[in-house]
This record gives structure tokens, C-alpha cells and sequence, in this order.
């Protein structure tokens, strides 16, 4: 594609760190890279935190720590499937909860009427980077002595109210897939925010052993004791992370910058009504990880999304809904009706936004949606 939706950032550091972990005899997990990374991500959430070998895997140990066979978990359907394959992994029921239609996220309005005597915990997924109403979400959970664990995949570097998403339930997931803003090709955390949870965290994390009390010199062998997989990345991996996170700053204002400059280029198209942009709440501080768009309906976004890709531009659509894909149907049950999450899967396009990107390049998206996305709603209005 001439111009690429998504392509990873490398900031010069990344060979430098790798050589230097091959020069090293420690290429497993939790070497020298992999404690530089926790160490520095726990500094910049200000929580304690795991590397993990991805955002699936947090998710996995989440899960481990928090259900057990027929609890029932609340989330939303429009998602990706791991969100609720952690929890069917473990024999938990997911149940889908339709989405707000500002922000995307899950509808805290809803919660409270789909909790039932086997509700165990309430996931909420921060969409395109942007809180989900924690405050309420926490509210609701403390009156029902339910877990919240966040799915703060997109969310790295964006807050709510001031907080770091990932660090306001019980624990929190995070993504370093190549497709977000810090990337380390695979790779993930989980951010533990009950001190009650971390040392059974480390223990399910590393094949159900007490190896990271071995490591810190704690105790002078390392046994099985827990439930538990591999779930640690590579140093390798780690060395990579370590270059994204120190450059992760930087990173974000840049993604912020093609963000706003998308958002101010469909500003008149809004106003025309054959689309909508993306609301960010005032509670809320953005990583630029998505811009997206609404169209008024499918037929229209479907037409701007074929002609894009002839022209070279790559854009996509998002998620199945999970509760309409057949793994959704099998594994999970639906709270209520959809049809928030059914119309913004049929009308969304996601644009190009990475930091290879120009605001030029940008401009010329704009351009090209405008006058594809101008005609057609002109011509459906007629």
C-alpha cells in the first residue's frame, strides 16, 4: 500500500539493546532487559507490573487469579476475541454488554442490570485508548464485591481523570503487539493493583513455581506450588520494549499530532452529517492510538473503504462483534440488546495513523475520503 495503515516505530536503540543482550549468556526470561522494562514501566504507571509475551497472556494470568468454572464475567461484545478467550480458557461464562455511543466503550449504565448471583468480575475495554467511566465501572463493582480488570490493550500512555489506564481496578492488561503505539513485536504486561495478587501473580506466571523468589535470592530452591503456564517473553523481546518505552513520550505527541490533524480535516464532513468523529470525553487524555470514523451507513462506508484501498490508502474496519461471531455464541451469553455495538461495526473505518506518517500524508486521506465519502452522501440524499 502507498500508504500503510499501521508501521512500526524503531528508534535506533533496539539493535543496540539486542547486541547487547547476545553478548549476554541470558536470553530467557526475566534477564537483565525484562527487569529494565518492568522497572520502567512500574515508574511510569506507578503501579507494580509483569512483562508478559503478550496483552493475551495478562489476560490469561488475570483470569487464573480471578475466576473459576461457571462465574459468569462482564465485558463488551465489541472487542478482540482474547478479551473473552482468558476467561472461557478458565470455564467462566463471558457476557456481552452493549457499548455507549459517544466513546465506544462499555456502557457502566447497563452493568448493574446483567450482574447475577455468578458475576464474578466486570472487564471493562478501553477503546482507541480512550477511558471507560471508571468511576462508576468501580463503584459498581465495590456494592458487588466483583473484581475489574481492564483491558487497556490500546491504552498505553492515556488516562482517565488523571490516572494511567491499566492502573484503576484490581489489574490491568497492556499491549506491545507491533500493532500498537510501543511495540515489541509480541509482548505485554500485567499491571497488578492488589497487593494481594502479586506473589500468586508471579508464581502462576512462571509454570506455577516460587522460581522468582529462587532469582531474588529469597529461598535456596524454586518448587511447583500453583496452577500456572509459561507466560514470560524473551530478553530479546524485552531488549527491544526497553528502546520503545524509554522513546514512548515522544512516540505518543507524534501520534497525537496526525490524530488532531485528522480530526480538524473531518471537522465540515461532520457538520455535513454523512459521518461522525470520535468523542473523547473531558475526563480523558488520548495516545493517538486510533482514529477512526462513523459513517452514516454501511453502503457509504463501504464505498470509501473500497475506494481507499484502490487508491492505495489502507484502511479497516474493526471487530466482530463477539456476540455475533460463532465463538461468542457457543462460549458466551448476551445482556440485553446490541444495537449500539451492531451499528458502529457496520459504519466504522479506522484510517492510517503511525509515526512514519506526515501531516501532508494525512492530509491527503482527508482529502480523498472527503471527496469519495461528499459524493456518494450527496448523491444517497438526493
Amino acid at each position: 500500500m502507498r500508504i500503510p495503515f499501521n508501521r512500526p516505530s524503531f528508534v535506533n536503540r533496539e539493535s543496540q539493546y539486542v547486541r547487547e543482550c547476545l553478548a549476554g549468556s541470558d536470553l530467557g526470561g526475566d534477564g537483565k532487559f525484562t527487569a529494565k522494562c518492568r522497572d520502567w514501566i512500574e515508574r511510569q504507571l506507578g503501579a507494580p507490573s509483569l512483562l508478559t509475551h503478550s496483552c493475551t497472556a495478562a489476560l490469561e494470568l488475570a483470569a487464573m487469579l480471578l475466576v473459576q468454572a461457571g462465574d459468569e464475567v462482564l465485558m463488551p461484545s465489541f472487542t478482540f476475541p482474547s478479551t473473552a478467550n482468558a476467561f472461557v480458557l478458565r470455564g467462566a461464562v463471558p457476557v456481552f454488554i452493549d457499548i455507549r455511543a459517544d466513546t465506544l466503550n462499555i456502557d457502566a449504565r447497563l452493568i448493574e442490570a446483567s450482574i447475577t448471583e455468578r458475576t464474578r468480575a466486570i472487564v471493562p475495554v478501553h477503546y482507541a485508548g480512550v477511558g471507560c467511566e471508571m468511576e462508576a465501572i468501580m463503584s459498581i463493582a465495590a456494592r458487588h464485591r466483583l473484581a475489574v480488570v481492564e483491558d487497556a490493550a490500546q491504552g498505553y500512555l492515556s488516562e482517565w481523570n488523571g490516572r494511567a489506564l491499566g492502573t484503576i481496578g484490581s489489574l490491568g492488561a497492556i499491549s506491545f503487539h507491533q500493532s500498537k503505539n510501543v511495540v515489541s513485536g509480541e509482548g505485554g504486561a500485567l499491571v497488578i493493583n492488589d497487593p494481594a495478587l502479586v506473589q500468586r501473580a508471579e508464581i502462576l506466571r512462571d509454570k506455577g513455581t516460587n522460581r522468582t523468589q529462587f532469582l531474588q535470592g529469597a529461598i535456596d530452591k524454586y518448587e511447583w506450588l500453583d496452577i500456572g503456564s509459561s507466560y514470560l517473553p524473551s530478553d530479546l523481546v524485552a531488549a527491544v520494549l526497553l528502546a520503545q518505552l524509554e522513546a514512548a513520550e515522544t512516540t505518543t505527541a507524534t501520534r497525537l499530532k496526525l490524530w488532531h490533524r485528522y480530526h480538524e480535516g473531518f471537522a465540515d464532513a461532520e457538520h455535513a452529517g454523512w459521518l461522525r468523529r470520535p468523542i473523547v470525553p473531558h475526563q480523558a487524555r488520548l495516545n493517538g492510538h486510533i482514529y477512526y470514523l462513523l459513517f452514516e451507513s454501511h453502503r457509504l462506508r463501504e464505498t470509501v473503504r473500497t475506494r481507499l484501498l484502490d487508491a492505495g490508502i489502507e484502511v479497516y474496519t474493526h471487530y466482530v462483534p463477539l456476540h455475533s461471531a460463532p465463538g461468542g455464541r457457543r462460549y458466551g451469553r448476551v445482556a440485553g440488546e446490541m444495537p449500539v455495538t451492531d451499528q458502529v461495526a457496520a459504519t466504522m473505518l479506522r484510517f492510517p495513523i503511525h509515526s512514519g506518517m506526515t501531516e501532508t500524508l494525512v492530509d491527503e486521506v482527508v482529502a480523498a475520503s472527503r471527496m469519495v465519502g461528499s459524493r456518494k452522501a450527496g448523491t444517497a440524499s438526493r
